[in-house]
């Protein structure tokens, strides 16, 4: 059973950086690929990040250029580092692996999630 925790989100000014964190517990780097998605107050979640077993990553065209997704292996966390935030950037920020080779967009692929971690951005 995979587990996971986000960390490191909070309140940031526009122009700003965060770096988001997720701890996986029960991980396996090799039949895990991993995401990250956002979702905010009545809206459906948004695919932000992905990182293959192969280590191939892709990103989504609406943070391209500002956010980069990484994992380290040896300590089974995955990373989201966020630059140039803007006020709609805010949202709550999920952690989210597959029993797969090759994540997906879908959030229905997914068979794990974390709790979540709140990113706001001000203006």
């Amino acid at each position: 059973q995979v587990q996971l925790q986000e960390s490191g989100g909070g309140s940031v000014q526009a122009g700003g950086s965060l770096r988001l964190s997720c701890s996986a517990s029960g991980y396996s780097s090799s039949r895990h690929c991993m995401g990250w998605f956002r979702q905010a107050p009545g809206r459906e979640r948004e695919w932000v990040a992905t990182i293959d077993t192969d280590g191939t990553t892709n990103v989504a065209y609406s943070v391209k250029g500002r956010f980069t997704i990484s994992r380290d292996k040896a300590k089974s966390t995955l990373y989201l580092q966020m630059n140039s935030l803007t006020p709609a950037d805010t949202d709550m920020y999920y952690c989210a692996a597959a029993d797969a080779l090759r994540c997906s967009m879908w959030s229905g692929d997914y068979n794990y999630w974390g709790q979540g971690t709140q990113v706001t951005v001000s203006s």
